[in-house]
């Protein structure tokens, strides 16, 4: 499947919201599209699909693949039936919507994302040419064939291909490349012998027997369910993100003894599936402990 070239103008005079005029058109041409809200996120999963009560997210593997009425677990809603596009379930999320994205893995594609201009000098001097799409601050390199996505592969660049989703910024020009062995090799993770293994990161318990001040395990369920959402849905600077979510958790919860290795393996867990290693997950913590003086 190719990358569309030139998306037609005028679909008639059926008034529909202009995100969604853009989606259907894109739908046309192959490509499983979604809304995203105002800030390049998607939208948040609806009360049934929430921290996968419906049991989908994790044996997701194609677009399409959550069932839910709603536009849930973001890339994985994209669909190109336009039946399930102009559906009433998704009508608020279109009134909502500020851009549109599309799952490039589900339209044969990978694109490499540079965020910025040494991001893109580095690709001129290193990767094939192949159709380019502007982007606010870099570029997008569109290329023909799917592999693994993975975020932060070097500085400024990040891989977006399969389980992902990227914003429609227009067609882009030149001829659509194939997929060269040099951005196949940028996803290829170290060994996981080459790493030192996890360590569960020790949260001194507070006099008195660590009993939580809160009173109130919701409570720190909540928190805990809230970081994971916002790793998982942050639309960029996932590096930034993971260290502020594991910074709120443990300024909340850190010092009264009610964290448990199984809420630091979630935060991490969701981090890790957003392409970050574990030595950055590990790193980000440390971090975030030394910062609280801990």
């Amino acid at each position: 499947m190719t990358h569309p070239t030139d998306i037609p103008r005028d679909r008639g005079a059926v008034a529909l919201p202009a995100t969604l005029h853009t989606a259907l058109q894109l739908a046309e041409q192959g490509l499983p599209v979604l809304p995203l809200r105002a800030g390049k996120g998607p939208m948040g999963n609806c009360r049934a699909c929430r921290k996968n009560a419906c049991g989908g997210r994790p044996n997701m593997k194609t677009p399409g693949s959550c069932t839910c009425p709603a536009p849930c677990h973001a890339w994985a809603a994209a669909t190109t039936d336009p039946n399930i596009l102009t559906s009433a379930a998704w009508a608020p999320a279109w009134r909502q919507a500020a851009a549109v994205a599309y799952h490039p893995g589900g339209a044969g594609v990978t694109v490499v994302d540079l965020d910025n201009a040494d991001a893109v000098a580095w690709a001129r001097q290193n990767l094939p040419g192949t159709r380019t799409v502007a982007t606010t601050r870099g570029e997008h390199w569109i290329y023909l064939g799917t592999m693994t996505s993975r975020n932060a592969v070097r500085p400024g660049v990040d891989i977006k291909s399969l389980i992902s989703y990227v914003r429609w910024l227009g067609p882009g020009i030149g001829p659509v490349a194939q997929l060269p062995d040099v951005v196949r090799a940028l996803a290829v993770k170290e060994p996981a012998a080459a790493r030192p293994a996890a360590r569960p990161v020790g949260v001194a318990a507070p006099v008195g027997g660590g009993q939580c001040p809160h009173r109130s395990p919701a409570y720190l369920e909540r928190g805990i369910a809230m970081a994971e959402q916002r790793i998982e849905q942050t639309p960029d600077g996932i590096h930034r993100t993971v260290y502020r979510m594991f910074l709120a958790v443990l300024s909340a919860h850190g010092r009264c003894g009610c964290l448990t290795d199984a809420h630091i393996k979630r935060l991490f867990t969701a981090a890790q599936g957003r392409g970050e290693s574990l030595r950055h997950c590990e790193d980000a913590w440390s971090n975030a402990v030394a910062a609280l003086g801990m």
